[in-house]
């Protein structure tokens, strides 16, 4: 695990090649939030079955829905934070989007995750004044099992080490439930930290600081050499924090396993979300089973 402690990084453990942040004490609050975490994706090959293997977990899962123009449906794992896990599926082949071709050539696990400005359409103008490429805003709904509709405004990432925009036009509540649904039995509460794979970390903070403008706390890397990686941590007011790592450049031959471990991610699977932290008020830390949690390296505990 890595923690924010002041202005350095302290690496904590390291479990099956993954690496998390935790936000500890270390995380300080930003007064002028203009984005939180919404939401982290991951792609299934079988959707039902995932949603018993959470439920095993102890996380409560609720259907989401299908997409309206698209072959997906999807379930949610909604915490007290406001952050959600989608699950998503495509009960046909759905080759025109991208997450749907990383599942069928690479695998569950990890695809994406998103932001939620106050206004999409202002941050992707704000984003583009700043030098950033982004599509949108692109319309896009969700009709949940109880018949509502739900409809939402994307700004698109045309690089992968950062997340996408996502806004509501219907009320957020409908999208994200709020009440029951939001209690899990293994005593999850929120995202802590979620963890991107990136080539160049030095042009994933500068993309960073162009998507979050003035203020936002997106920190220079340090370079972890016991572990032969660099990272910085990008703070999202006072719960949530996405840490970027990047292999620092040693030879294959001469590197910690750890390093070798990402490179090898990088090559698979692109750049992208490759681990999770989910917070807990008590109880201890561990790893949850990656054959139920669908191949989605994830880290519960306090």
């Amino acid at each position: 695990m890595f923690r924010s402690t002041g202005n350095r990084v302290r690496p904590d453990f390291l479990h099956s090649g993954t690496l998390f942040c935790n936000e500890g004490n270390g995380v300080r609050p930003h007064l002028f939030v203009k984005f939180r975490l919404d939401h982290v994706v991951i792609a299934v090959a079988d959707l039902a079955g995932t949603i018993a293997d959470y439920g095993a977990m102890g996380f409560t899962v609720l259907p989401g829905g299908r997409h309206p123009g698209r072959t997906s449906e999807n379930a949610l794992v909604v915490f007290d934070d406001g952050a959600y896990l989608e699950l998503i599926a495509w009960p046909q082949p759905g080759p025109a989007e991208r997450w749907y071709n990383v599942l069928a050539k690479h695998g569950e696990g990890f695809m994406d995750f998103a932001l939620i400005p106050a206004d999409v359409p202002r941050a992707i103008d704000e984003a583009k004044a700043r030098g950033l490429a982004l599509n949108g805003p692109i319309e896009g709904g969700r009709v949940r099992p109880d018949g509502a509709r739900l409809e939402w405004r994307t700004g698109r990432q045309t690089t992968f080490d950062l997340p996408f925009l996502c806004g509501d036009v219907t009320p957020r509540e409908l999208r994200v439930p709020e009440g029951d649904v939001r209690r899990h039995a293994n005593g999850a509460q929120g995202i802590a930290t979620v963890t991107s794979a990136v080539f160049d970390i030095d042009a994933s903070v500068r993309r960073y600081r162009a998507l979050l403008g003035e203020g936002a706390r997106v920190a220079d890397p340090v370079v972890l050499p016991a572990l032969g990686v660099r990272v910085a941590i990008i703070e999202l007011g006072t719960s949530a924090a996405i840490v970027l790592a990047s292999p620092s450049g040693v030879p294959a031959m001469q590197a910690p396993p750890f390093a070798n471990e990402l490179a090898q991610r990088l090559e698979r699977r692109g750049e992208g979300p490759c681990a999770l932290a989910i917070r807990t008020a008590g109880g201890t830390r561990r790893f949850l089973d990656l054959a139920l949690s669908h191949g989605a390296p994830i880290e519960i505990g306090p």
